[in-house]
């Protein structure tokens, strides 16, 4: 079925991912998370909501995050019913559709994490000693 998008018209694809295995290396620590949600979305969640229903999810999740560290951490006051709500269980909850989403593209995080921390080691190895503003 072809469905429109922002470059005219695509084929839409089913989203398979959830019976299909996952090809990162599970002995890594990052690949061992992956292939763990991956597990659970094979025997209880059925398949992976798609790509755009995780998006939304990753955005609910953080906003989550979000409200939690601004009323704790920043200068809003904490509504009596914030004040039981566990940051640590709602950052598991960014990193569980993170990693759903890594799945369902074929990313492999840790990877992708390798590659970026390389990058900040040799490109940010001064500039942040060499802020003013964060001395």
């Amino acid at each position: 079925m072809m469905v429109p998008s922002l470059f005219g018209w695509t084929q839409k694809t089913e989203n398979k991912m959830a019976l299909e295995p996952i090809k990162v290396p599970s002995e890594l620590p990052l690949g061992k998370l992956q292939e763990e949600v991956h597990n659970w979305i094979s025997k209880h969640g059925v398949r992976y909501f798609n790509e755009l229903t995780n998006m939304a999810q990753l955005t609910e999740e953080v906003g989550e995050v979000s409200r939690i560290i601004a009323r704790r951490y920043g200068e809003q006051s904490e509504k009596e019913s914030d004040k039981t709500k566990d940051l640590g269980e709602e950052l598991s909850d960014v990193l569980f559709v993170v990693l759903c989403l890594a799945n369902q593209t074929g990313t492999d995080l840790q990877a992708a994490f390798d590659k970026k921390m390389n990058v900040k080691r040799e490109r940010d190895h001064d500039r942040h000693h060499n802020n003013e503003k964060l001395k």
